[in-house]
C-alpha cells in the first residue's frame, strides 16, 4: 500500500516526440480532484492545483498535490501525502520539489532543489536531518513537474500505437529513465459523459509495488487540456483504480461526447 498516492501522480508522467502543442494545456487556477479505490475500498481522494508564485525572484507555477485516505481504510491504514513543485512558467523545468508523506506509518519529509544548469539535485532529508548532493541527467523532472511539462509537450497528432516515450526523472535519491508506450485512442465513460481519450501503459518495476512490468494503464483526454481521466493498476497486493471526480479552472474547452 505504500506510495499509493505517489503512484497515482507518477503514472501521468511521460515524454512525447514532436513539437509543443499549439495551445498551453493549463494555467493558474486549474484544480483536479480524483477518487482512488483500493480493491473494495474507496481508499482516498487526491487533488492537484496550480497557482502563480515567485521563488527566489523568479516567476513560477506552484503546483500542490494532496492525498488523504478516507472511510474504513483510514482507520487501519492512514494516508496523508503532500507533494509540491515549483516550475518555471516558460520552460516547465522544476526548481524545487517537496515530498512530505505518511502512508500507514511509512513517512518521508524531503525537499529537493534542482540546479538544471549543473545537473545537480540538492536533497534535504528533514526526517533524518541529512543533506546530500546528487548528479542528475539533463532536463530532469520530479514526478509532479513531469506531469505538467508533458501536458504542454504532447502532440497527439504525431502519436502512433506502439510509440515508446522516455523522460528523465529524479525521485528521492534516484535517477530514473521512465518509459511509456502509447496504446491508442478510446472513447471512455466518465462521470461527466463520454470523452475521447489517449491510452498509455508505463513500464514499471515489478516486485514490491506492482504485480508485473505492464501492470499500469491510464487515459488522458484527447484535447488541448490532456486531463488525466482514469488509472488502472494491478499491485503486488490488490488493485488500484482512480477516476477524475471534479475539476475547475481549465485553460481550454473540455469536449464531452453526447449520446
Amino acid at each position: 500500500m505504500r506510495r499509493i498516492i505517489a503512484i497515482a501522480f507518477l503514472i501521468s508522467v511521460f515524454n512525447s516526440v514532436g513539437s509543443f502543442a499549439q495551445k498551453p494545456a493549463y494555467e493558474a487556477g486549474e484544480w483536479f480532484k480524483f477518487r482512488i479505490h483500493y480493491g473494495p475500498f474507496n481508499a482516498s481522494y487526491a487533488t492537484l492545483e496550480v497557482n502563480e508564485a515567485r521563488l527566489q525572484g523568479e516567476p513560477v507555477y506552484h503546483v500542490k498535490g494532496r492525498g488523504k485516505s478516507t472511510g474504513m481504510l483510514h482507520w487501519f491504514f492512514k494516508v496523508d501525502d503532500d507533494y509540491q513543485t515549483y516550475i518555471d512558467r516558460e520552460s516547465g523545468m522544476p526548481y524545487k520539489f517537496i515530498r512530505k508523506i505518511d502512508e500507514g506509518g511509512y513517512t518521508k519529509d524531503l525537499e529537493i532543489d534542482f540546479d538544471q544548469s549543473r545537473n545537480k539535485a540538492y536533497v534535504h532529508d528533514k526526517k533524518h536531518g541529512q543533506k546530500e548532493v546528487y548528479s542528475t541527467e539533463e532536463n530532469v523532472h520530479d514526478m509532479l513537474s513531469a506531469f505538467y511539462y508533458i501536458r504542454n509537450k504532447i502532440n497527439a497528432d504525431q502519436l502512433q500505437p506502439g510509440d515508446d516515450m522516455h523522460l528523465n526523472l529524479f525521485i528521492d535519491d534516484e535517477n530514473m529513465n521512465f518509459k511509456l508506450r502509447f496504446l491508442g485512442r478510446e472513447v471512455i465513460k466518465t462521470k461527466f459523459g463520454k470523452v475521447a481519450s489517449l491510452k498509455f501503459r508505463p513500464f514499471v518495476m515489478a516486485g514490491r509495488v506492482f504485480k508485473e512490468k505492464e501492470s499500469l494503464t491510464f487515459w488522458v483526454s484527447d484535447d488541448a487540456n490532456k486531463i488525466p481521466l482514469k488509472i488502472e493498476a494491478d499491485l503486488a497486493v490488490g488493485s488500484l483504480d482512480a477516476d477524475l471526480e471534479e475539476y475547475k479552472g481549465l485553460r481550454n474547452p473540455f469536449p464531452i461526447i453526447m449520446d
